[in-house]
């Protein structure tokens, strides 16, 4: 069995004996998938090698102030020595970045639905967030934390637990954030970056799908649909972050949101208070994540997707009631 130290040693290796990278995450990529990749990605040019970020999605709008961020490509470069992944639990969610049987070389996860797909998958389903895992992986691999680094993983570990408010937030992450702001990281700066500001498309489009909310026994779900992007002038194909703002609602015990796609499926995302596994629930329709956050793209008619997605969800909040 390969232990965490030889694999640790193995990647170091590979990574001193590759020039040329490609560093990619998942579709609709969040805040951690883009803070991850961009803070490997300057982590490795800090160490002198060539690094391609590829994205099948555009990196949205609120991401755009981090370094390397406006620089990401939608498509693999000619030719490199080394693909890494991260922040993906299989390589589905990748995309066409990975049509065609590409081979990964490394995978750094978080996911505690996480399937693997690479020659070397390194996970941590205990931690809150991917970059919270490069913090202390990336000098053992024998790169550097600059203050570009820094920035783009406290982006990734602020996002992910909606900053430090998720129900998996550890005193740990406190401390690495902490440390991340001591070698130079503007808190404030990030923070409202990528947690609270927001374009007016943005808002129009969370207005849509605020007057359609639906609240039945501690379940609160809604829907945004192709036709709600356009009235609100919305570029992007995910759902603007609505759904963490569903979470503020104290009387959800579960909150569903269904997102509309243009490739005839539907896009659904959980949130759970403590002690609701919606991992599980998300697994039944071919997704995952982790136990109070949760996604899953499913093909078929909105309404038909969303009928047999609430239906099971009302049925796991009705065990957790009883």
């Amino acid at each position: 069995m390969i232990t965490d130290s030889s694999k640790d040693m193995l990647i170091k290796q590979q990574i001193e004996n590759a020039s040329h990278f490609v560093v990619t995450s998942h579709i609709r990529p969040d805040g951690d998938a883009v803070g991850s990749m961009l803070g490997f990605a300057n982590a490795l040019k800090a160490a002198g090698k060539s690094v391609d970020c590829v994205l099948q999605d555009a990196v949205q709008e609120r991401f755009l102030f981090l370094p390397g961020a406006r620089e990401v490509r939608d498509q693999l470069p000619e030719s490199y020595d080394y693909l890494i992944v991260v922040d993906c639990s299989d390589n589905r969610r990748v995309g066409a970045v990975l049509e065609g049987g590409i081979k990964v070389d490394l995978v750094v996860d978080h996911h505690k639905s996480h399937i693997d797909f690479g020659e070397i998958d390194y996970v941590e389903a205990e931690n809150e967030a991917t970059a919270l895992m490069l913090v202390e992986k990336l000098p053992d691999w024998g790169l550097e934390i600059t203050i570009d680094v820094a920035t783009c993983l406290m982006t990734g570990i602020l996002t992910d637990t909606l900053g430090f408010k998720t129900n998996s937030t550890s005193p740990r992450a406190l401390r690495v954030a902490a440390d991340l702001m001591e070698m130079g990281v503007d808190l404030v700066r990030v923070y409202d970056q990528a947690l609270t500001m927001r374009n007016l498309s943005e808002i129009r489009y969370w207005g849509q799908g605020l007057t359609k909310l639906e609240f039945c026994n501690g379940v609160l779900s809604s829907t945004l649909t192709l036709h709600d992007r356009i009235v609100a002038s919305y570029p992007d194909n995910d759902d603007a972050d609505l759904i963490n703002t569903l979470t503020t609602v104290s009387d959800a015990l579960v909150s569903v949101l269904f997102v509309e796609q243009k490739n005839g499926s539907v896009k659904v995302s959980w949130r759970s208070v403590r002690g609701i596994d919606v991992a599980e629930l998300a697994n039944k329709f071919g997704g995952g994540g982790h136990v109070s956050a949760a996604g899953a793209d499913i093909p078929g008619k909105l309404e038909d997707v969303r009928a047999a997605v609430l239906k099971e969800t009302n049925n796991t909040v009705l065990k957790y009631k009883t």
